[in-house]
């Protein structure tokens, strides 16, 4: 069954299954932002939720929300109608095909990814959700090449991940002159152990990581629609 999620400041998501949100894209949407007229970029979209939350916060600059599934770009699409949030174009297409052309690259301020976490494991029976979680499609090598052939110099690109991932993620991000600069791990509460993190890099930026305080699920971290 679709559904409508409504965000701090009155901004519709839609919603569907196998195209919904969870906790990681909200964080991550939350954790870094374009400013307000950026040229911005969200990768695996999905339903929009990232951009759609970057609108709800203010951002009024162009913004592409490029996403493989037809079903979920189609939602998003709808969802930017009813906000009348013109400045979103939703896309469909593959992120490893994205920018590939030396007209189209460089010319984002800011990019996000909350990219497929698992490469083995259980698989979902449902195709869609398979997508969705599995790396299949989009590996860290792909998500990270993406921003960096759209990014201009300096711009910025924030990434969520399992901690399992992150010596893995850290490389692959470096090996693409993408420079991690602020790092903070996601807790369900105080003292227990982070179940993700969520990291700022910057392009063509000298070395020099910031670890921020944790992100408290139970503080209000994830917490939207309340105001």
């Amino acid at each position: 069954m679709n559904g409508v999620e409504i965000l701090d400041h009155g901004t519709r998501v839609l919603t569907a299954p196998g195209a919904g949100f969870g906790t990681d894209a909200l964080l991550l949407g939350r954790f870094a932002r374009p400013r307000t007229g950026e040229r911005a970029l969200d990768l695996c979209s999905g339903c929009g939720i990232v951009a759609l939350l970057w609108h709800d916060q203010g951002h009024r600059g162009p913004c592409t929300a490029l996403e493989l599934d037809p079903d979920a770009s189609a939602l998003c699409a709808e969802a930017v109608r009813q906000n009348e949030a013109e400045h979103i174009t939703p896309l469909c297409a593959d992120l490893r095909d994205f920018c590939r052309v030396g007209q189209e690259q460089g010319r984002y301020d800011f990019a996000a990814c909350n990219p497929p976490y698992f490469a083995a494991g259980p698989r979902s029976p449902d195709p869609v959700r398979a997508a969705a979680r599995h790396t299949d499609s989009c590996t860290l090598t792909d998500a990270a090449g993406a921003a960096a052939r759209a990014l201009r110099e300096g711009g910025r690109f924030v990434l969520c991940q399992r901690p399992d991932q992150l010596v893995e993620v850290l490389c692959a991000l470096r090996a693409v002159r993408l420079e991690p600069k602020r790092l903070a791990f996601v807790r369900q509460r105080p003292g227990s152990t982070p179940w993700l993190f969520v990291v700022e890099a910057q392009k063509g930026r000298r070395p020099g990581l910031r670890l921020e305080e944790d992100l408290v699920i139970e503080a209000g971290a994830a917490r939207y629609g309340t105001r």
